[in-house]
């Protein structure tokens, strides 16, 4: 692996693990045992390699995202799988990390804004179109303020005053919020395939919960 790559993928590790304001640049250098010196052949400063890590990350969802939409069986299976995702994201992210990049680095926290009013909004779009497609969403949607709707609420489970995450689990704050959104745009259909996935979901978890 070359050096930027192994220091973009340390850099990621720490951030999600312990936020970003937490971690320094002689605090990555020292676990990946190199210098600081040779980090900064690659990033100019620390703001350069969080919008380094920004931009990986986002990529790493666009992938994730366009996977989901081509592997789900419908719309609504769509949303789960996305829900699977964020929670398998969560298990290894620091609830501080959009707090750190919205007052701490800007230019970040600006190509985040873009993201996801750009990409997700088209996905989100795509998606309502796929659900009333297959006659399983509301066709009385407005598409462009649900998807609005939907980017806002599904970041809201970082936000501390509204979920203090003492008291609200972050994992079960976004599948509350995203199973509030599927009742709110599916029809009677949609409705069935919500209650079927929740009971796979529930039956799996149980099932995990044996094991271990």
């Amino acid at each position: 692996m070359e050096n930027k790559e192994r220091i973009l993928e340390k850099a990621t590790q720490l951030f999600m693990r312990y936020g970003i304001r937490s971690i320094t640049m002689d605090e990555i250098a020292a676990q990946l045992g190199i210098s600081k010196k040779t980090i900064y052949q690659f990033f100019t400063d620390k703001d350069a390699m969080v919008e380094a890590v920004v931009n990986e990350e986002m990529k790493r969802n666009e992938q994730d995202c366009r996977e989901f939409s081509s592997s789900a069986e419908n719309a609504v299976h769509e949303i789960f799988q996305a829900m699977d995702g964020i929670e398998e994201m969560l298990k290894t992210m620091n609830p501080q990390l959009i707090h750190d990049l919205e007052k701490h680095h800007p230019a970040a926290f600006k190509r985040l804004k873009q993201y996801k009013y750009q990409f997700l909004y088209t996905m989100i779009i795509a998606n309502l179109e796929r659900g009333m497609g297959e006659d399983l969403y509301r066709t009385d949607l407005n598409a462009d303020i649900t998807s609005r709707h939907r980017i806002e609420t599904a970041f809201m489970p970082f936000n501390q005053e509204a979920f203090p995450h003492n008291k609200y689990p972050m994992n079960q704050t976004c599948q509350e919020l995203a199973i509030l959104y599927l009742h709110s745009i599916c029809n009677a259909e949609g409705k069935k395939l919500i209650e079927k996935y929740l009971n796979e979901r529930n039956k799996m978890i149980l099932h995990e919960q044996k094991i271990s």
